[in-house]
């Protein structure tokens, strides 16, 4: 489950979303340079093998750590793209392309909105969609829908099997889960997309989108839990039906694990990321397609390397109780604040960034906190806890 969204504002277009997968599939930030392959080379993606192409374009990308499509991302033309899972009526392929790989291959393929919507309807009627895509469960599948924005606009994209279609954005979108365009609404799989959530969802993001005037209302939008400062839990799907999305539901659940902002216009292209789960206990920082960091490459299982684990480590405890968000959150938005008005070196931001996540961690272990959550969701986590051993 995700959510993504788009406002073009001032000659700008102002993106955000957020990556909701399971809570131990952590992601990756990876840099990727412009490449070129030999004539008739092929590229081993999830799950098929597709041909490559001659030349690629320079990406950075947010991934799960086990797929080789990413959830996130841009590329050096300023093409950045979010996808979320859609439930259909449409059968689903044992094989194919996953989302993930043509959001990824869309990346390295198109200089721009439009032909990266393109290069998407083209793989898809090519190869098809399908395959695993979970990562608790790996027979968990679906289709898919894309955010798709550049510095001079944005698209929706929905598709169900191999149909698509491509609407353009004029001032404000939301994608959440559910099929929303005309035309290809009516494939629309009524319970799963119920389960989902995601009607609530897209109306909170979309009243976000429409009103997002800066870099700093997108990084609210994510970090929302509807009205309810604190995630309200339900049996059947947990704290999914608000975007900054908490998981122990006992029928569908699901987490958000990365966060991405980014300020496209012709002249200057910003990226904020989180690099961790949970937005309203992360901090966002500034990257640079052209400035590779070493933070670590998790996996699901619990790590002292990487920033996703380290952050896990501090995230998990505020989720026993969300008041402890008051230890550190003024210390943290005024840190944004002051990044947003005059952005550091992202070298610099993500050294500074872990010098407070020790702080902030060392303030909320000293509170000893407690358990508020309810009992299923606190059997859930001691699951979660256990897979990972984290301790």
């Amino acid at each position: 489950m995700c959510d993504t969204l788009v406002a073009i504002e001032g000659g700008r277009v102002l993106f955000a979303k957020n990556s909701d997968r399971d809570p131990n599939e952590a992601q990756v930030l990876e840099w990727h340079p412009r490449r070129h392959a030999a004539a008739g080379a092929r590229l081993r993606c999830t799950h098929v093998e597709i041909a490559q192409a001659r030349e690629t374009h320079a990406v950075l990308l947010s991934r799960p750590f086990w797929m080789w499509g990413a959830e996130i991302g841009t590329n050096e033309h300023g093409v950045t793209i979010g996808n979320e899972a859609v439930f259909t009526r449409q059968p689903y392929a044992v094989t194919g392309l996953t989302g993930m790989d043509l959001l990824r291959l869309a990346l390295e393929r198109a200089a721009t909105a439009r032909d990266a919507v393109e290069t998407i309807g083209v793989l898809l009627e090519t190869h098809g969609q399908g395959g695993g895509c979970g990562h608790e469960d790996r027979a968990f599948t679906y289709h898919n829908s894309f955010l798709v924005a550049d510095p001079r606009g944005a698209f929706v994209v929905e598709t169900a099997g191999r149909r698509w279609q491509a609407q353009a954005v004029t001032r404000a979108a939301a994608i959440s889960n559910g099929l929303t365009l005309p035309g290809i609404a009516a494939e629309s799989s009524p319970l799963e997309t119920f389960v989902s959530a995601c009607r609530a969802r897209r109306a909170l993001t979309l009243a976000a989108a429409q009103r997002a005037t800066s870099v700093a209302d997108l990084f609210a939008a994510l970090r929302s839990h509807g009205d309810s400062p604190t995630p309200r839990y339900r049996l059947l799907n947990g704290a999914m039906s608000a975007p900054c999305m908490h998981a122990g539901g006992l029928v569908a659940s699901s987490q958000t694990t990365a966060s991405w902002v980014a300020e496209l216009t012709p002249t200057r292209i910003r990226h904020w990321v989180t690099g961790t789960a949970a937005p309203c206990t992360s901090l966002f920082k500034p990257v640079d397609l052209h400035t590779p960091l070493d933070i670590g490459a998790p996996t699901d299982r619990a790590d002292d390397h990487s920033l996703w684990w380290r952050h896990e480590r501090l995230h998990r405890l505020v989720l026993r109780d969300p008041s402890l968000l008051t230890l550190y959150t003024a210390d943290r938005d005024a840190l944004e604040a002051r990044w947003l008005a005059a952005p550091p070196p992202p070298p610099a931001a993500f050294a500074e960034a872990d010098h407070h996540l020790t702080t902030w961690l060392s303030r909320v272990r000293a509170a000893s906190p407690g358990d508020t959550r309810p009992r299923f969701v606190r059997r859930y986590w001691r699951l979660r806890n256990s897979r990972s051993s984290l301790t």
